[in-house]
């Protein structure tokens, strides 16, 4: 069981990453200059976020413990949540469309009911590589779980109790 929750894990920081990336796609640059509310951002005014929860599930997947998994899920739920609060700004520069965009877009839980696209993006590559590379710091957990679970294995750390 263990090992097929770190793979589960892996999978989902996997999704987590190119998700952001494909996020990025459509904002990057973007957030403060326009209201963005096409592709990811039609279904979850916070899309880049619900890639990260699903990167945090994974990074705490690398543990082996589904306790870990929704642990690290709802540090990182407080953590954007926090963030997205300090978001007022938004709608003092946007004014009333920002404010119809809040009231037909969820905040996280995406709606693809409410899928909008555009036939053509402006690709800004500097944002998407830098997505890329930010993303790389999900996968860190894997060889730090993995050296911690080799040192319980040769004695230097106790493991002192296990979650499921």
């Amino acid at each position: 069981m263990h090992e097929a929750v770190e793979t589960i894990g892996l999978a989902l920081i996997g999704i987590c990453v190119v998700g952001r990336a494909w996020c990025s796609l459509y904002i990057g640059g973007r957030k403060k200059a326009e209201i963005v509310d096409r592709g990811p951002y039609s279904v979850s005014r916070n899309p880049l976020y619900v890639f990260s929860f699903i990167g945090a599930f994974g990074m705490g997947a690398q543990t082996g413990s589904i306790v870990l998994s929704f642990t690290f899920l709802l540090i990182a739920y407080a953590v954007f949540y926090a963030t997205v609060r300090r978001e007022a700004w938004l709608g003092a520069v946007f004014g009333a469309p920002y404010a119809a965009y809040l009231a037909r877009t969820p905040r996280f839980w995406p709606d693809f009911s409410k899928w909008r696209d555009q036939e053509t993006l402006e690709i800004r590559p500097p944002f998407f590589l830098t997505t890329l590379r930010d993303g790389r710091a999900f996968f860190l957990v894997i060889p730090l779980f993995e050296a911690l679970e080799h040192a319980q294995d040769l004695g230097w750390v106790k493991t002192m109790f296990a979650l499921p």
